[in-house]
């Protein structure tokens, strides 16, 4: 696809995970001008190509929108493809950030470190009991989803000594992962985890993929962590899975309503942990999204096709 492209515009959207004027800058030795854009229809419509976090309507009428997110469930593929407008994402760059964030979550609870900050606020001295530390060597973590956050999370527990399992659609061997099952056999494969990772985009064939079978199927002493979406998971499965001791815990990023509502009860569970959807957040984010912007102007003016098009 050929367009002219004069100006980007950086939506104000993108301040949910780094300020705007941040990225503007970074790409200001670009041909094309590049500002901080609001929502105002004529100033949308003056570019021809648009960075963002979130999606307008208005976007509709420029030429190429890119997302500074992997996940694009945001975006009406059917409209943009009538439209004539490109898509693009930043798959690539979270899988180390995410990999980083997730064990974290791992040695939590292993090294029961989240007992202690909260021990902390009520100034609490409490020794945990002599058995309920443990360490991550020789545990096994399944990663449902293989592909660039989910290979990010095998790389960095790896690492730690964690024997890393994955699913997918199918069985095929992936690079990382010491056994892969595909998606009929979930249940088999959540089955001996010390721990079940979520990875996974939301898509139609996503939604609700860990129900209250998987949860059901998993150890009584496993935990679960979810860094995809949060509708991957049945979220009222998942609290049921909790208050009833079927599993030992969760780390959860994501959630089916964002932010998490106040009556949640996750926020009150000991054995949980909530972040709010940062677990990709890092000092160098504009800069990662940047470069794939600037990759695709050079691809555009010499006629390539995009990075990371995805529709």
């Amino acid at each position: 696809m050929q367009f002219e492209l004069e100006r980007i515009g950086v939506h104000e959207s993108v301040e949910t995970v780094f300020p705007p004027s941040e990225l503007a800058e970074y790409l200001a030795d670009l041909p094309a001008a590049v500002s901080v854009i609001g929502d105002d229809p004529d100033e949308i419509a003056a570019c021809d190509a648009v960075v963002t976090f979130e999606h307008r309507d208005a976007f509709l009428e420029v030429d190429w929108v890119h997302s500074i997110q992997a996940g694009v469930d945001r975006f009406p593929f059917d409209e943009f493809e009538a439209e004539g407008v490109v898509l693009t994402n930043s798959t690539g760059i979270h899988d180390r950030w995410v990999g980083e964030t997730v064990a974290g979550y791992l040695l939590s609870f292993a090294r029961r470190l989240h007992v202690h900050v909260a021990n902390q606020q009520d100034r609490n001295w409490e020794q945990p009991a002599w058995d309920e530390g443990f360490t991550l060597p020789g545990t096994t973590a399944c990663v449902l989803g293989t592909g660039t956050l989910g290979s990010g999370v095998a790389e960095v527990l790896g690492a730690l000594g964690v024997r890393v399992t994955g699913v997918r659609r199918s069985a095929e061997p992936v690079p990382g992962f010491e056994e892969v099952y595909a998606t009929d056999d979930l249940l088999e494969a959540v089955a001996d985890a010390d721990f079940v990772i979520v990875t996974l985009p939301l898509t139609d064939e996503t939604r609700h993929l860990v129900d209250a079978d998987v949860f059901e199927a998993m150890r009584e002493d496993a935990y679960f962590v979810n860094v995809g979406r949060g509708p991957v998971v049945d979220e009222p499965a998942l609290i049921d899975a909790l208050e009833t001791d079927g599993i030992a815990g969760a780390a959860l990023d994501v959630f089916e309503t964002e932010p998490l509502p106040e009556e949640s009860p996750l926020w009150d569970m000991d054995e949980v942990i909530v972040t709010p959807h940062c677990a990709a957040f890092t000092a160098d984010y504009f800069r990662a999204v940047g470069d794939i912007v600037r990759e695709n102007v050079d691809r555009l003016a010499d006629d390539e096709p995009f990075h990371n098009r995805v529709v």
